[in-house]
Parts: C-alpha cells; structure tokens; sequence
C-alpha cells in the first residue's frame, strides 16, 4: 500500500498528522527524524512530512534529516519546525521572532494544489517562537498571517512546502483538507489503507511467528483484538492469560471471565494474583515506581506460568500507538510523559520475545479492527481502562481503603451516565482519590473523609482530549450518591482541565 513517512523532530503531537492521514485512508507511519536514507528507500513512500519540534534550527545541536533527503525526489511538507528546517536548508533565513501561539487569520495567496479549495482565508492554529524572515530563492508565499509574512511557501517544481501552522490539529480550520490535498493531489497516493487490508497483512505477517504464544489478557478492547488476530494467525499454539491483580473495577474479574467463556474459544486462564500486587505496591506513592512495578510483576507471573506451562516464546500484548508515543520509545526525540507498564515498564531480564499487533494503531481503529472480528459492541464501546489498572488512579499510596473508594466510587459514576444516555457520548469516566480529606457532614455528625475527583472527558483517539461537560442534574446525582453511599468519602471535585496540559489519567 501507499504511504506516507512523517519525521518526528520532538513534537509530541506529531502522531497526529499520521492520524489525521489515516482518516482518509493513507497510511502514515511516525519515524525518527535522522532516519538513514536506506531505510527511507526501504519504506518507499509517496511523500515525507517533516513535522514540528521545540527546537530553533539556528542552534548547532538543532535535529536535522539526513543531507540528500530533498534529493530523492519525493514531495515534502514542513510544519512549523519542518518548515523553518526548508527556509533554512534552501537559503533563507529564520529568526527569533515574538511568540506566536493560538488562533491566527490566514490569508491564502495561492489557493492551487496545497490549498486548492479553501478559499481566501482560513483560522489556522500558529504554535512558534521562530519565523522566517527571508524565503529561499525558488519559492514563493502562498499564504501569510499578521505576524507573519510566510506563513506558507511552495517551490512547485521540486513539490516542497513549507506552512508555519498546524493542520494536523482541530483548531486548525479545514487542516485535513491541506494535509489530503498534499497526499492524495500532490503525493497521489492511493487510499488502500482499510481496516481489512489491516487485518489481512496482520495475520499473515503473524502466522510466520514460530513457537507458542502467551497473551496477557485485560479484559478490555486491545489485549481482545490483540488475542484475536493472533488466534487467527495461529490458533491453537495461543494461550491467553488474565491476572487479577487486585487494581480492577468492581467485579470486573468474574466479568471477564464469562465474557471470554461465552464469546472466544480462546484458551483462557485466570489467575489470582492480587495478594502479590498489592504487596509490592505498599508503601509506594511515585506514580512512574508504581507503572514499573505493575509492569514487572505482571512479567513475572506470566514467566512463573511459562515455566510450568510452557514453552513459550512470545508474549502478547495489546500494545497501542499512544502508549508507545508518551512512554518515549518511538526513537524519536519526544519526551517520556509517562512510562506505560507494558512498553517503558518492561523489565530487563523478560525471557521472552514480545508481540505487539496494534503496536501503530490508535484506539478509534482498534474499536474498527473489534467490529469486523465480531466482537460484541458493549465490548467494543466498552470505556478504555489504564493497564496499571487503578494504581494509577490512587494518588499516593494504594491502600485497601482508597482501592475500594476508587471501585466504588467508579462503579456509581458509570451506572449514572448509562443511566442519563451520556456513558455512550464520552470517551472515559472514572473516579479517582488521594490523600486530600475534607469535612462533611452526615446527619448530625461530622464526617472526615477523602475527596473523590471525577474525570469525565470526551476524545477520538486519547492524544487530546477536552473534559465532558456533564449537565448539572448528572454531576449532581454523582455527587450525591458517592458522598451518601461510600462511607470514606466526603467531598466530590469535578476535573476541568483538558489534554494538554493535563493527561487523562492522573498518573
């Protein structure tokens, strides 16, 4: 299939032009800024995108591609960064400028092929403290804002543009349509990325795997696709294996059970594993420690269970794009944001080789990849849940206390979307608790218990997201119920905050 290369220069939204490319079904695939030609020519893309970065490219030690890559004769498109990198190599000048950063007017002085279509002006999303202060000889200004007077270039001969704003965001007025003008009429690139032919070079590629496979089942949407593709692939040489490690919702382990028992004929084992967990999480309150001990346990039961089980030689999970991206092993030079326990939590001494078939997909194509397998929607719909499981949801220390706060807590936070019609409408909802405590009031007694925060937010693809705005009546219902129902509770805060700055989980 066709597809389009984007280098990655340290944005951590980067990601989000490959996204953005896929919707219309191009496949884009994130690589590291100083990727070899040799490997560039192995991929064999229609087109290259140099995407943002914090960097200036005046500084000696700024990140760069590779020299020869304008030599290949492949169309390229620089954003922000990108862009200032095609002022800079061809001759021109790029200087400090003031700080350019939310909604702009651009003004488009040429509206063929990168802008064809989009009329004589657009809202477009300016995040920069650099500009271009004079073009490379061979260019031209298709398009400029107040604050600057290129704010897109183009050298139509060599099919180089630059644009200083980002398309690949929804701020961005039409963005998608600048980014499918660049491939679809620029690049012309075929559309043959589809969810079957996904799954289609999945399996195959799965199939030649050799030895058996022990997959780490959640009982969410991802390690169920992961297993199902590899099933597939290989049938009986798949072993599936769910650990209760104690950090699940409320009764989600007996759930889970009977959903694999009564839809896949997968070989399925339950394990019992919460004393072992909670045990290792004692006493701990970072929040990074407490990943890479989830992540390190895990390892170990599912080593103890090869051991007397195996051999096996994979080990399966349903790793995910954006866990790679925030965990800061992309080979990119984005920053770690936070260590998700099956990638950057992995430790040292696994035996085993790891498995990862939804390694470069995003969640809203997994739930894609879930309808056409079979698998039934209210798994499928099912809110997504952090592997750490509730660790990650307890600030501070996990003690039996809090753990069962966050459990129940949860449990009346989604009965009373499903109950309102909104479950079905957000993305993610939980409750989560700290260490805070507040004073309440519970009849004629004072109560001094915890706050319990409610995170409600809406998003496609969990890179960015922005809070839910709940009405009034449900927000009331939730508080109401948590505060009456669970006796070590007192308060109910609501987050506002959006992705960024904040993440959705809160660690």
């Amino acid at each position: 299939m066709d597809k389009i290369v984007v280098l990655d220069f340290g944005s951590q939204y980067s990601h989000l032009i490959c996204r953005r490319i896929r919707e219309f079904s191009v496949y884009a695939e994130l690589v590291p800024f100083d990727i070899s030609l040799e490997e560039l020519k192995k991929i064999n893309p229609k087109g290259v995108i140099f995407a943002g970065g914090p960097a200036s490219v005046y500084n000696v030690d700024s990140p760069k591609p590779q020299n020869g890559i304008f030599d290949l004769g492949l169309p390229v498109l620089g954003i922000c960064y990108g862009h200032q990198l095609i002022v800079n190599n061809f001759g021109g000048k790029v200087k400090r400028a003031n700080k350019e950063y939310g909604s702009s007017s651009l003004t488009v002085d040429n509206d063929s092929d990168l802008f064809s279509g989009m009329g004589k002006s657009i809202r477009a999303w300016m995040s920069h403290g650099d500009a271009a202060e004079k073009i490379p000889s061979g260019f031209e200004i298709i398009g400029h804002t107040e604050n600057s007077y290129a704010a897109a270039i183009a050298n139509k001969q060599k099919l180089i543009y630059g644009i200083q704003f980002h398309p690949e965001v929804v701020h961005t007025e039409r963005g998608t349509e600048i980014l499918k003008n660049f491939v679809i009429n620029i690049c012309h690139a075929k559309q043959d990325w589809t969810i079957e032919n996904f799954i289609e070079s999945t399996v195959k590629e799965i199939s030649k795997v050799d030895g058996n496979v022990l997959c780490g089942i959640s009982g969410g949407i991802d390690s169920t696709v992961a297993a199902l593709l590899i099933q597939k692939a290989i049938g009986k040489r798949l072993k599936c294996v769910f650990v209760d490690n104690g950090l699940l919702r409320l009764n989600e382990e007996n759930e889970v059970e009977e959903m694999f028992k009564n839809n896949f004929a997968v070989n399925f084992t339950r394990i019992d594993a919460k004393e072992s967990f909670l045990s290792k999480l004692k006493g701990i309150k970072d929040p990074e420690q407490k990943r890479m001990i989830v992540g390190e346990q895990f390892i170990q039961i599912f080593t103890e269970f090869t051991e007397k089980n195996g051999p096996f030689k994979w080990l399966a999970q349903g790793t995910l794009y954006p866990d790679v991206i925030e965990s800061g092993v992309s080979k990119g030079p984005a920053a770690v944001i936070k260590t998700h326990h099956n990638v950057g939590g992995l430790p040292s001494w696994l035996n085993m080789q790891v498995l990862e078939p939804l390694r470069f997909l995003y969640k809203d194509e997994v739930r894609k990849v879930a309808k056409a397998l079979g698998v039934p929607d209210k798994l499928s719909n099912r809110h997504p849940f952090p592997g750490p499981g509730l660790a990650v949801r307890i600030i501070g220390e996990v003690t039996p206390e809090k753990l069962q706060i966050c459990k129940l807590a949860s449990k009346i936070v989604e009965d009373e979307l499903m109950e309102a019609g909104w479950y079905d409408k957000v993305w993610q909802a939980y409750a989560a608790v700290g260490d805070d405590r507040a004073v309440g009031v519970v009849g004629d007694e004072r109560k001094y218990g915890h706050i319990v925060i409610v995170r409600v937010v809406n998003s496609i693809d969990a890179m960015t997201a922005d809070w839910t705005r709940l009405p009034p009546e449900v927000l009331e219902r939730i508080s109401n119920r948590i505060t009456n129902e669970i006796d070590g509770a007192a308060w109910v805060s609501y987050v506002i905050s959006s992705k960024p700055p904040a993440t959705i989980e809160p660690q």
